[in-house]
């Protein structure tokens, strides 16, 4: 992409030179090169767009002389792709925003990358609307059983498009909101994610998340409901294994209104051994989160019942987590919080963002680039030449597309 764009940039700079200049002759005559030398702007123009590139690829057998390229010259790399982002090892490993970029870069006139782009963002957008609808199905049953308020209204999102931005871009454009809304106050605060699939929520997060610890000081936790989701599921599993007339998980006598509430009330957050925390407290379990997460939380009679008792217990997930969050921002600590809107609508905070892309179908690009790349990095070594590295790519994207 940078490639493209020095192309299209130094183009432009040149024929605007030669249509007023006694190098129109050359150019009009098919030469690549020119021998008259442009005015000292070109020059320096030319210097920063174009030297890098051309140095690599001049005819070593090409007069010094013919030192400025014309604008069809350059319209013809463009136009031609012959000259093609090259993905290094050192690149390839990274796995972030710069490798997708130059990955999509890379295969931007491949038909068989733009075929698997197409099918990446039709399914991606299809599971994005499956989910939003099943999450706005459990958010109407809260509202029905008087969990949450039906006219709860949220404060309004500021859209950001990311189309064409960096992480740190984006990253620095919520926080210079983050820091006008704030007034230059030291506390904390709750900042909420949303966006489609692809529009890279979770590396903005992370941007984030680093931006304000090193650059402010501040004290950064990143939020999710999962655990709170574990929590429940938890207790309502403990709960059926207490019952003598049920065998196993039963949904239909468990997941009751009376003790959907009784087991949000076995939960409590607040700080416990100098940190916040979440504690499980009832039917004979005494835990807390952080210790069984990766344990207890995520054993197979949790993990297995989990999608039954998320389906009915968003709006009891959603009054927990504010009023977790609310506590931690109240103590000083910046909350992060990426969801879909349908959850995190619940949540009172002014600083609310939905990152958008104005082109819809980056989203397909950046996860066919994704695949690409952690499927070719298995295939290839760190001693990997740039050859050796394309080939690993197109054999995967052979494999994708044959699949897609």
């Amino acid at each position: 992409m940078q490639i493209r764009r020095r192309l299209k940039i130094a183009s432009t700079l040149l024929s605007s030179a030669t249509r007023s200049s006694s190098l129109s002759a050359w150019a009009s005559r098919g030469k690549a090169f020119v021998t008259s030398p442009p005015s000292r702007a070109v020059r320096t123009n030319f210097n920063y767009y174009l030297r890098p590139l051309l140095a690599q690829r001049q005819d070593p057998t090409t007069p010094k002389t013919l030192a400025f390229p014309t604008s069809a010259y350059l319209q013809s790399l463009h136009t031609n792709n012959s000259i093609m982002t090259t993905i290094t090892y050192s690149v390839l490993a990274e796995q972030n925003a710069a490798t997708t970029n130059q990955i999509i870069d890379h295969y931007e006139s491949n038909s068989a990358f733009q075929s698997l782009s197409k099918s990446e963002g039709d399914s991606t957008l299809r599971r994005d609307c499956e989910d939003g609808e099943k999450l706005q199905r459990g958010i109407d049953l809260a509202r029905e059983r008087g969990v949450l308020d039906p006219n709860f209204v949220p404060e309004q999102y500021i859209s950001i498009d990311v189309l064409g931005k960096t992480p740190d871009q984006v990253a620095d454009e919520i926080l210079g909101t983050v820091k006008e809304r704030s007034k230059g106050g030291s506390g904390g605060g709750l900042v909420i994610l949303c966006g489609l699939s692809g529009t890279g929520k979770g590396t903005t997060v992370a941007t984030l998340k680093s931006k304000l610890e090193t650059q402010d000081g501040k004290t950064v936790v990143c939020w999710s409901n999962g655990n709170v989701f574990r929590s429940l599921t938890l207790l309502a599993v403990t709960w059926c294994e207490q019952q003598s007339d049920c065998d196993g998980f039963d949904p239909a006598k468990a997941l009751t209104s009376e003790n959907l509430a009784s087991f949000a009330g076995m939960l409590e957050f607040g700080k416990f051994n100098g940190r916040f925390d979440t504690k499980i407290c009832g039917l004979g379990l005494d835990l807390l989160v952080s210790e069984v997460q990766n344990t207890v939380l995520k054993g197979p009679k949790v993990s297995k019942n989990i999608p039954t008792v998320a389906e009915v217990t968003q709006g009891e997930v959603v009054m927990f987590a504010s009023s977790a969050v609310k506590q931690m921002g109240e103590d000083g600590i910046f909350v992060l919080l990426e969801g879909r809107e349908q959850t995190v609508n619940y949540f009172r905070t002014p600083l609310r963002f939905t990152l958008t892309l104005s082109d819809p179908s980056l989203i397909g690009k950046r996860r066919a680039a994704q695949r690409l790349a952690a499927a070719a990095l298995g295939d290839v070594k760190e001693s990997s030449t740039a050859e050796e590295i394309e080939k690993a790519m197109d054999s995967q994207l052979a494999m994708m597309s044959s699949e897609s």
